[in-house]
């Protein structure tokens, strides 16, 4: 698996003429016989785990500044829905000055092979209700991979029932049993229903008879970027959440199913795993999240595994906060983690999903407090973040709040977000006390 968009770089595209004056080191235009100047499409580079993209400009033109790419062989490929790269295939970069190249693609025979999980959504038959349900599985695996099965309706019942077992931190190279089985009408409603619709798309009563849909290809500004992608060492790595050092070269991530904490130096391309202490055995591995105390310290939350890591980078050793035994239940999760201000009053803030709610634990004497700030309404906590008091905020991803609370009475305040039903989900507050969030299903 691909880490894919650590980076993600914006730059002018420019011409083949220009890149000679800038001393770029390789550059060229795409074409096909149908299209003699073909817009948006992505060229990649690789050699060794390092791939660089660019995509074409107007005039069919790309160009890799300099400093991206070193002298050497490189294998290339592209991506242009409905298209394959006929040739070349790779390109040997000069030391110095322009490599120019022209790359020809061909009508691809497969398109099927091309289209993404949106993609495949589109072109699907049925109501949006029930290509909703597509959407729900792109955790784990490809719409894809639904498709093209070929279970009937009551199979496809105990596929899905079989994967309510499976923890959320699993994937199709990875499944992880919870302790837990979770309830089908919560993870699937009307699963009866929505296995009737996979049956009906899927190649149980024959090969696909509907028209496969695509997304156009890239135009103006939003060709003007730069993708740079990191192999990670084993294909069953989930790199999650990602933090980047000061340096700006020094990533670091957790892995959501794996016992690992990695760090890549994106100058050296080497990487390194450091294990995380087992917590409970037998129960799903993997982290979520990972963010920086004021010391420097990375903490993960560390789902399954129950409480938080925390990772000293000058001795490179873990201690672990595990949640009292009396708190400790099968569905016991902690997938987000706030450290930001816990040297304040010595009190982390982390998420327990299952109940809706947030612990605080005092770390040195493992004192913990439950705090279930929605009680029996609708919403659920989800990215948490402490200001200057180590008062926690928090996201409503359940519905459509920013929740805070207050640190020295326990009260909860919830500010409502400008979109209806906006379920924020991802967000940071800033040394102002500026909060910026995602509207995960507000599309703002």
């Amino acid at each position: 698996m691909r880490v894919r968009t650590f980076l993600l770089t914006t730059a002018f595209a420019i011409s083949a003429s220009q890149c000679i004056a800038q001393q770029a080191i390789l550059a060229g235009k795409v074409s096909s016989a149908t299209e003699s100047t073909m817009e948006g499409v992505v060229v990649s580079a690789k050699k060794g785990i390092l791939t660089v993209s660019v995509v074409s400009n107007a005039k069919g033109e790309f160009s890799f500044p300099p400093g991206r790419l070193d002298s050497g062989v490189w294998n290339l490929s592209t991506r242009a829905i409905g298209y394959n790269l006929e040739g070349p295939k790779s390109v040997s970069i000069a030391a110095d000055g322009l490599t120019a190249i022209e790359l020809k693609l061909v009508k691809t025979r497969n398109l099927a092979s091309q289209l993404t999980n949106l993609e495949w959504i589109m072109s699907a038959p049925g109501s949006d209700e029930q290509r909703k349900g597509l959407s729900n599985c792109t955790n784990c695996h490809s719409v894809e991979r639904i498709v093209a099965s070929a279970y009937n309706a009551e199979e496809m019942l105990e596929v899905i029932k079989r994967m309510a077992q499976y923890s959320n931190n699993s994937f199709y190279k990875k499944p992880q049993i919870r302790a837990e089985v979770r309830d089908i009408n919560r993870f699937v409603p009307n699963a009866d229903k929505v296995a009737a619709y996979f049956a009906s798309i899927n190649r149980s009563e024959g090969e696909r008879t509907w028209e496969l849909k695509a997304l156009p290809r890239l135009t103006g500004d939003s060709t003007r970027v730069i993708i740079t992608e990191y192999d990670l060492p084993e294909a069953t790595i989930q790199p999650h959440d990602v933090f980047v050092d000061q340096d700006g070269a020094t990533v670091w991530h957790t892995d959501f199913s794996g016992q690992i904490l990695g760090k890549l130096d994106t100058k050296t391309l080497q990487h390194k795993s450091y294990p995380v202490p087992l917590q409970r055995q037998g129960w799903p591995t993997g982290a979520l999240d990972l963010e920086p105390d004021k010391d420097g310290n990375l903490w993960l939350g560390l789902m399954f595994q129950h409480g938080a890591a925390k990772f000293d980078r000058k001795t490179e050793q873990f201690s672990m906060v595990r949640l009292p035994t009396d708190y400790l239940k099968a569905d016991s999760q902690q997938a987000m983690v706030s450290p930001q201000n816990s040297h304040v009053d010595g009190k982390l803030w982390m998420q327990y999903p299952a109940r809706r709610g947030v612990y605080r634990i005092e770390v040195a004497s493992g004192k913990t407090e439950l705090f279930e700030p929605f009680g029996n309404k609708l919403g659920s906590p989800y990215s948490i973040f402490s200001d200057e008091k180590n008062n926690l905020w928090y996201l409503d991803f359940g519905g459509e709040n920013i929740g805070k609370i207050d640190a020295a009475t326990g009260a909860s305040t919830f500010y409502p977000t400008p979109t209806r039903r906006s379920r924020p989900r991802r967000g940071r507050i800033d040394a102002q006390g500026r909060i910026a969030f995602a509207e995960f299903t507000g599309g703002a």
